[in-house]
This record gives C-alpha cells, sequence and structure tokens, in this order.
C-alpha cells in the first residue's frame, strides 16, 4: 500500500542512498514521524510540508538530513515544552535553507544539534531580516544562555560549535564566498586562541604576574585560510627571560584549552621543532633564525600574523625577522630547498593515496601554495606588495606585478578555489581532517552534490565532478612546473634585494656597481621601459635586475642594454614578448647573452625580432638539414610569382636561419644557457668549426637553389636547357663565415639542335637575374654571389658551357684554377649536368702524375706572393686569421698542395674540407701526425676567432685585436677567461701550425 508513496518521495532524492525507494523516508516523514506526508495520498499533508520536503531535496544528502531533523525533532519534544522547530522552519524560510543545508552537509553538526536541541535558533533569520552573523565572532553569553554549563571550557567550546555552525550555514547556502569563509574560520580560531589564552592566564596562582606572551598564527591560519577542520600552527614569543617560566605555564594551558575545545594547537614550527622550548624570547628567536635557520623556516614565516595574547609584541618579533625572510632567498640553496621539500612531500604519500589528495599530491593545494611562497620569497625582497601572508592575496599580487601572467593567475585561483572547495566539504561531513577523495560510490554521489553537482544528459553529477576535478588538477600541475621550476628563479635570487628596486637613485647606484660606461644613459633606458604602471612596466621591472646581471658580464654592458630596449620597443606591445621572457625557461638570459654579445645577432634581431622565439626551445636551436632547407626556401619562392616578393621571402627565411645559427653559436659555450638538443641531434657550436661552416653552407646551398628556380622561372630560356652551380672557395668546402659571398661558378648545357648564341645568352641572362635577386636592396642581409673564379677571372664570360669549360681546363688551365677546383661541388640545378661538372675537373684537380717541380714551384711563389700582397696595409700578421702567420691561408695552402701532389694516387684525399683532407694525408703517411696536429689546430683557432669577430663586430674582419672590447669579446664568446692569456695562446698555436704548413710546403 505504500509503495506508490515509496515513489513519489523518491522523486524528492530520499532513498538514493539505500536504494529502498523511500521507505525509509515514508516512515520518518509520515504520521508517526514529522507528520509532513499523507501515506494513502501520496502527498505533502499541506503546502508548508510541501515547501519543507522542497528544502529536503536541495540538501546535499536529503535522506541524512531528514534523519537528522527527525532526530532533531525529537530530541526538542523530549526536552522542549512546547517544541518549536517545525513552526520556527515553517515561518522562517532563511532558517528553514541554513538549516536543511547543515543537516544534509554535515554529519557531526546535525549530531551537535541533536545533542543540544536548543541551539537551532543561531540560525534564525533576526528581525531585520539579515542572516546570523558569521564573521567568527564568539558569543560566550549566548553559549552561557543555551548550555546548563558553566565552567569557562564548556561554554567556551559551546560558543565555538555555535559560531562553526553559522559559518557553515553562511557558507553552504551561498551567504559567503570562499576567501569569506576561510576568513571567518581563522578569525574564529583568533577568537578561541585569544578566549584560550585568558582562561589560562586566570587560572594562575594569584598574585603571579601577567607575562608578556604573544601568540603568533602561522601556517593556514597566519594566512587568514583555515579551513574546518585542521591543527592551527602557532609560534609562542616572551618578552624576555622573565616571562618565561609563566609563559611556557600558560602556553601549556592554552594548548591543552583548545584541544578540548576546538582543534589541536601545533607549536611544531617553532625554533628546532618539537625538541625546542615551547615558549623563547624574542632575542632568542632573533639568534636561531640569523644562525640556523634553514630555508623551510623562512618560508614558514611568510604566513606569520599576530593573533593572541601580546598583539605588540607578536607584531615587534614580526617585524624583527623580516629581514632575514626577504633576504633568504639570496642563500645559494635557498630555491632548490623549497623544490625539494615539495618533492619530499609527495614522496611521502602513500601510493594509494596519491591520485585522490587534494592537499598534498600532485595538481593539489600544496603545489599551488608552494609555487605562490617560492614566487614571494624571490621577488618579495624588492617588491613589498607581495608581503601578504594569505595564498589568493599572494596570487594576486603576483599577477598585478606581472610575475604571474593573467591566465596562469586566474588557472591557479580557480584551482585553489576549486581543491579547497572539495577540501571544506569533505571536512565537514564528519568534522574530521581529510584531505582525501572517498572511492566510496555513495561518499563521492554526497560529495558531487555538496559541491553543487547535478546529473546532466548523458553524464552524472559524480562523472561531472571527477571531470573538473581532472582538470583543475592537471592544470595546476603543469603550472606549478612551470612556476616552481622557472629558471629565471634563481637569476632573480642572486641579484642582490637593492638591485631589485629600480628606483632611479638605487638604478644609477647599481648601474654603476655593474660596470656601464655611461650610467646616466643607462638610466634613461631603464626608464624608458620601466615607466609607468602598465603590466608591461610591470614586468620589465622584474625582469631588468636579471637582464642588468647578464648584461654587466659582458664586455660592452651599456650595448647589450640598448639592444634590449631596441627589441622591447619593437615588441613591448606584442602580447607573447614579456611573457616569453618571463615564463619560458631560460629565454631571458638567453637574449640577454646574445644581445649583450654580438652586435650580428643585435642587428638581425633588431630587423627580426620575432626570432628570439627561437631561444624558447632547444630543438629550434639545431641546424637543419639541406633537405629541410631546400624544400622549405623552395616551397617559400613558390608562393609568389613575382621574382622579387619570391626572393624576399627566401632572403627571410635565411635571416630566421642566420638568427638560429647564430644564437647556437653564441649560447654553445654559456654554460647553463648552452642549447641542449634532442637526443640524435649534433648542434651548432663554436668548439665545431665545421659544424658552424655546414650550417652556413648549407643554408646558402638553399638561398642559391630557391634563387635559381625564380631565376629560371622569370628567365626560361630554350627548352631543354640545363644550368647548375658549382660552389667554389669556402662555400664549396663547407667553410663559409657569417658574412662569406658565395663563390660560384656557372655551367649550361644547350639542348641538343638549338643555337649556341641563343642558349649562352639565356644562361647568362638566369646568372644575372639570380645575382641580381640576391644582391638588391633589402632589410635581409644580402648574399653576393662571386663568379671571379671562373676561367680567365673577371675578364672571362661568366656563364660556360660544360664543352667550353672542357676546352679551356684542357689547353689554357693554370696550376692556381687547379688549386680552385679542389674545391668545387654541386650546389644546386641540374644534378646531372653537376656531376658531369665534378667528373670533367677530376683530372685537373686531382691529377694522376701530380704536380711537376716547377708547378710546386709556382704554387709556393704564388703563396708569397699573395702574403705580401694582399695582407692589408698595417695588418699585424701574427694575429690576422686569414692571411697571417699559421693562419687559415696557411694551411689550407699546404693542405691543397698535398692534394694537387697526391690525390691522384690517393682517393681519399679527394674531399673538398680542409681538416678531412689533412686528416686523411695524415692517415695516408703523407704529413707527420704532429704536424698534422699543429696545422689543425691553428686553423680551427683561427676560424673560431675569426667567426667570433664577426658575431662581436657585426661586420667583416680578420685581425684579432690585441685589446679591447672586441678582444673580450671573442675571449667570451670562446668561453676563456683572461684575454691576455688567450692571446699567448693564439700566438703560440699560429707560430706551431706555420711551422708546420712551411715543413709540409718545402717537404
Amino acid at each position: 500500500m505504500t509503495r506508490p508513496a515509496r515513489g513519489r518521495l523518491a522523486r524528492y532524492g530520499f532513498g538514493a542512498a539505500q536504494s529502498d525507494g523511500g521507505a525509509r523516508a515514508a516512515d520518518l516523514l509520515g504520521p508517526d514521524g514529522l507528520g509532513l506526508w499523507r501515506v494513502e495520498e501520496q502527498e505533502p499533508v499541506d503546502e508548508r510540508g510541501a515547501e519543507l520536503l522542497a528544502a529536503l531535496s536541495r540538501a546535499a544528502d536529503p535522506d541524512l538530513a531528514l534523519r537528522q531533523l527527525h532526530r532533531l525533532v525529537e530530541a526538542e519534544r523530549r526536552s522542549v515544552d512546547p517544541p518549536a522547530l517545525l513552526d520556527a522552519v515553517h515561518a522562517d524560510p532563511g532558517l528553514c535553507r541554513r538549516l536543511v543545508a547543515v543537516l544534509g552537509a554535515s554529519s557531526a553538526l546535525g549530531d551537535h544539534l541533536v545533542a543540544n536541541p536548543e541551539q537551532w535558533t543561531v540560525l534564525s533569520t533576526a528581525p531585520d531580516g539579515l542572516a546570523p552573523t558569521a564573521d567568527g565572532r564568539l558569543d560566550l553569553a549566548a553559549a552561557g544562555r543555551l548550555t546548563a554549563a558553566t565552567a569557562p571550557v564548556a561554554v567556551l567550546r559551546q560558543a565555538y560549535r555555535l559560531a562553526l555552525l553559522r559559518i557553515a550555514a553562511a557558507d553552504l547556502t551561498g551567504g559567503r564566498g570562499l576567501e569569506q569563509t576561510m576568513a571567518a574560520l581563522s578569525a574564529l580560531a583568533d577568537a578561541t586562541l585569544a578566549a584560550a589564552y585568558e582562561i589560562a592566564v586566570d587560572e594562575l596562582p594569584a598574585g603571579t604576574p601577567r607575562p608578556r606572551l604573544a601568540v603568533v598564527a602561522m601556517g593556514k591560519c597566519g594566512g587568514d585560510e583555515l579551513n574546518y577542520v585542521s591543527d592551527v600552527d602557532v609560534i609562542f614569543v616572551a618578552a624576555d627571560d622573565a616571562d618565561l617560566t609563566v609563559a611556557t605555564t600558560v602556553a601549556a594551558r592554552l594548548i591543552g584549552v583548545c584541544g578540548l575545545v576546538a582543534w589541536p594547537v601545533d607549536a611544531a614550527l617553532r625554533p628546532e621543532g618539537n625538541r625546542g622550548p615551547l615558549v623563547r624570547t624574542l632575542a632568542s628567536h632573533l639568534a636561531y633564525y640569523q644562525r640556523w635557520a634553514r630555508t623551510w623556516e623562512f618560508q614558514a614565516l611568510l604566513k606569520a600574523r599576530p593573533a593572541a595574547g601580546d598583539l605588540a609584541l607578536a607584531r615587534e618579533w614580526i617585524e624583527a625577522l623580516a629581514p632575514l625572510v626577504w633576504t633568504a632567498a639570496e642563500r645559494p640553496e635557498a630555491v632548490s630547498d623549497v623544490r625539494a621539500m615539495r618533492r619530499r612531500i609527495i614522496d611521502n604519500i602513500p601510493p594509494k593515496e596519491l591520485e585522490r589528495e587534494i592537499k598534498r599530491g600532485p595538481g593539489g593545494l600544496r603545489d599551488i601554495e608552494f609555487a605562490v611562497q617560492l614566487l614571494q620569497l624571490v621577488h618579495g625582497r624588492g617588491d613589498e606588495s607581495l608581503r601578504v601572508p594569505g595564498t589568493i592575496p599572494a596570487l594576486r599580487a603576483l599577477v598585478t606585478g606581472g610575475y604571474v601572467g593573467r591566465a596562469d593567475g586566474e588557472a591557479l585561483l580557480r584551482g585553489y578555489r576549486f581543491l579547497r572547495a572539495v577540501e571544506h566539504r569533505l571536512q565537514l561531513q564528519g568534522l574530521r581532517r581529510t584531505h582525501t577523495v572517498p572511492t566510496d560510490p555513495a561518499a563521492l554521489r554526497w560529495l558531487a552534490a555538496a559541491l553543487g553537482y547535478t546529473a546532466t544528459p548523458g553524464r552524472s553529477a559524480v562523472e561531472s565532478f571527477r571531470a573538473e576535478w581532472v582538470a583543475h588538477a592537471t592544470e595546476v600541475r603543469r603550472l606549478h612546473a612551470k612556476l616552481l621550476y622557472r629558471p629565471l628563479l634563481e637569476s632573480v635570487a642572486r641579484v642582490p634585494a637593492d638591485g631589485l628596486r629600480l628606483t632611479p637613485e638605487a638604478a644609477r647606484h647599481r648601474l654603476e656597481i655593474l660596470g656601464f660606461a655611461d650610467p646616466a644613459g643607462a638610466l634613461r633606458h631603464l626608464q624608458a621601459l620601466t615607466g609607468g604602471v602598465s603590466r608591461t612596466a610591470a614586468i620589465q621591472r622584474t625582469l631588468l635586475p636579471v637582464l642588468l646581471s647578464e648584461f654587466a658580464d659582458a664586455p660592452e654592458p651599456d650595448r647589450g642594454l640598448l639592444n634590449y630596449r631596441q627589441v622591447s620597443d619593437k615588441l613591448g606591445s606584442t602580447p607573447w614578448y614579456l611573457r616569453l621572457l618571463r615564463d619560458e625557461g631560460p629565454v631571458a638570459r638567453r637574449l640577454a647573452r646574445v644581445l649583450s654579445s654580438s652586435r650580428y645577432a643585435a642587428d638581425l634581431l633588431a630587423r627580426e625580432p620575432e626570432a628570439l622565439r627561437l631561444l624558447a626551445e632547444e630543438s629550434e636551436l639545431a641546424a637543419r638539414t639541406r633537405e629541410v632547407l631546400c624544400d622549405g626556401f623552395a616551397a617559400a619562392a613558390a608562393r609568389y610569382p613575382d621574382p622579387e616578393q619570391a626572393i624576399r621571402a627566401v632572403r627571410a627565411l635565411r635571416r630566421r636561419e642566420l638568427v638560429r645559427i647564430a644564437c647556437a653559436d653564441l649560447l654553445s659555450r654559456a654554460g647553463g644557457l648552452a642549447p641542449r638538443p634532442d637526443r640524435g641531434a649534433q648542434p651548432v657550436s663554436l668548439a665545431d668549426v665545421t659544424g658552424v661552416g655546414t650550417a652556413l653552407a648549407d643554408v646558402a646551398d638553399a638561398t642559391l637553389a630557391a634563387a635559381l628556380r625564380t631565376a629560371r622561372a622569370a628567365k626560361p630560356g630554350p627548352p631543354g636547357l640545363r644550368f647548375a652551380v658549382i660552389g667554389m672557395g669556402r662555400l664549396g668546402g663547407y667553410e663559409p663565415n657569417y658574412l662569406s659571398d658565395a663563390d660560384v661558378l656557372f655551367v649550361y648545357d644547350q639542348p641538343a639542335g638549338s643555337d649556341e648564341r641563343a642558349a649562352g645568352a639565356a644562361a647568362h641572362g638566369i646568372a644575372e637575374e639570380m645575382r641580381r635577386l640576391l644582391g638588391m636592396p633589402a632589410p635581409d642581409p644580402p648574399l653576393g654571389v662571386d663568379a671571379d673564379l671562373r676561367p680567365e677571372g673577371r675578364q672571362g664570360p661568366l656563364v660556360r658551357s660544360l664543352a667550353a669549360y672542357a676546352q679551356y681546363y684542357a689547353r689554357w688551365s693554370k696550376v692556381w684554377e687547379a688549386q680552385a677546383l679542389l674545391r668545387a661541388r654541386f650546389v644546386c640545378g641540374d644534378t646531372d649536368l653537376g656531376a658531369e661538372f665534378e667528373a670533367l675537373v677530376e683530372p685537373v684537380r686531382w691529377p694522376v702524375d701530380g704536380l711537376s717541380r716547377e708547378q710546386i714551384v709556382e704554387i709556393r711563389r704564388i703563396k708569397a706572393r699573395v702574403e705580401n700582397e694582399r695582407l692589408p696595409r698595417g695588418a699585424d700578421p701574427a694575429t690576422h686569421t686569414k692571411l697571417g702567420r699559421g693562419g687559415l691561408a696557411d694551411v689550407e695552402w699546404a693542405v691543397q698542395l698535398l692534394q694537387l701532389r697526391h690525390a691522384g694516387a690517393y682517393p681519399q684525399l679527394r674531399g673538398t674540407r680542409t681538416l678531412d683532407a689533412l686528416a686523411a694525408a695524415r692517415d695516408a703517411g703523407l704529413v707527420d701526425p704532429a704536424d698534422a696536429a699543429e696545422m689543425a689546430a691553428g686553423w680551427t683557432l683561427a676560424a673560431q676567432v675569426r667567426n667570433a669577430l664577426m658575431l662581436v663586430r657585426g661586420r667583416a674582419g680578420d685581425q684579432l685585436p690585441r685589446h679591447g672590447v672586441e678582444l673580450a669579446g671573442v675571449v667570451r664568446l670562446l668561453g676563456r677567461d683572461d684575454p691576455g692569456e688567450f692571446l699567448d695562446e693564439y700566438l703560440r698555436t699560429a707560430r706551431r701550425s706555420r711551422s708546420a704548413m712551411e715543413r709540409v710546403l718545402e717537404g
């Protein structure tokens, strides 16, 4: 007969947990229970009953709310005459909403009301229509009226429960947000500590003087972010030694009272923890923190706040320790200590609870708190707005100050609010300390309902809760790793606190200390970058103290700052620029290193500032392969029908690749800033000049290939015309530098039956178009195309047919032209024609019978003439990297002589790279291994210095200076320390290389 009633009650949500269709609810609501339900009619007894049923259905657990309401009514009927609860609930909708919310969300508070049935009145709406105050204040008078107990501790316990009841009701009914709830719980803790303090003092023997004892709140209580059930962390501070004995008695009694009233008081954050004295004097605290405290202890002090007792003494204690807190991050181990502490917390979580821990687990509250606190320790030294104890206010201050991105800050705030809301609901249910999401299905359903989740088509409330939990935890974990392990933190921590305050006076003083030649000019740059109240200026104020230290390590700090300002002026308004510098790995320090070390790279970045994104990814600082470059350049050119637009696109890509190679080059010896490429990738490094040369040659090859394709499209020529570009000189040897022209030969082959003159004119037009396109004025660096190594030099035709080359080399070729052909290799164009050209010149550059005596003498004569005539006037032959003694030309002439003499008999010498040919000659026994080693060392060091000179100067130059900032810049790029010692090393290496070269040349 009651089955239909159970069906109707199930619609209100009753019986879901028991799976009884509402049978138990029917008994509790029926005539023998609350009298709200007509069993036979399957409906509420009246409108008031319907309203209460509807209110119960909205509870987190309708069955729990109903059971507790029934118990409460029964308890009231036994103890109060006449009972007034049901009438009051009907008359006061606010009371109804608050009471039902509490009963359905907290079995512990429901049990408290059942035990004290007269205390539900504290949830009643005030006569003025306002909800009861829920700010954490204790109402001892009301507690005294509502309990028969008279002992101070018992009254305090009742007052605490009444205040907690109001806070929970406001929280559960939307009357308070998370921050207000945490603040109210913290205020309640303060009031309870203060009341317990007074009880302890009052219990002192008569005549005992009142001690000066401060109770300092720490942890969540100190941060005004206490949860429902938590130890309350405190530190006790006595004014002086005379207070210690009595103060210790009061502190011990306070701990006991609070344990009986509300929660355990934990004083383990004090110096020496539980092994140390419970109470110390201010002077003793100061001595400990100055000498013994570890990083985590200063981290804990971030949340210190006066709570009870002598508040003035508490403030004095906090102010005395503040200078130590805000310099703690300058300790070398500080940042790593905080990170290690977070890892230890995770390691101590039982594995079965790891993924369900919302406090200590990955993606939990501790991830947010540790990231925020580390940023506070590091940046709060110079920014007092960050010196706030609460996590949410600190996070907001970090976002406002530009230390954390807006989107990241909002994501962390959302994650923090979500996780704290889950924690509150879990703890409120049984008023017990827990941070673990349950696995029981019924408990999960209750938690999802308590958090306000409802079922939607295709998804249950629990599934919705889980999805949001996973999303928040994943994002929190990502941002925790991003912020806590931000490389910029170590750099900022190394900057003295005074260097973080970029006031004009402080900035000028720091600029002078850092060695800026023009502090006034540098200060103007700083003011331009950091002036105003914009977010851009705020982020610049965060970055510049670190960047200034990086600039100061360079020979010309002023130039580094100027270059940085120029890049910032171009990119400062773009949303990604400063965010990239602040958040993404070592980008800021890498940029500072590049801008302060190299005019060449700074000029390229000034033309294309967006290229600094390359500094963020390790893989972006590895050279691209020739195939990838050729495909990319060809695709860029193919997008434009106009040849000039096509070649601009190609030159823009070439500029990007030059930035990539130059930055990798500059950073290769920069310690922790050096790129760490993926496994299997080869870094471009100044230590490996062959790698740099190969990368630059590949870029030149791809540029020439795209230019040839564009030129042929613009100047088609007769069908079947074959055309190829042959690399010569440093391009052919894979040894160009950053400013090298492309030495080439142009070769064509006319179609069968075509007019020879027309084919030659078409080929000439293609070559001229290539040179024009690659040399035309543009923002990008030009690639000069030099064909002077062709037969007859500048007096000869720019382009020759394959047959003409064969005729010339067979009849008129001289020994120096054979020497030039040693580096000839196919670059682009018709592959078969390139191979035919290489086969054509093989007997010329690698003669089967070697060289005659006269030819060897001729090479020596030309070498001596080059030394005498081509060395620039006034150049120092001892330090000229190209033509000086023991430099590039010396080694290359010696190696090329070996190739001309012996490559016909030794195929392993038939290569275009200098060091490879030298190694092959050594292995073949053609040169003494010691001489080969000396020449390889001389060539390598000269090539390194030449590349470094071009990077430092931004223009071509072969002369290593003997003093000055350019020498210092080269020495820094090469990873050396002392310019004088490096110059001695260069001269010594060059002398040995020269001697080895002379032995080979005269052999």
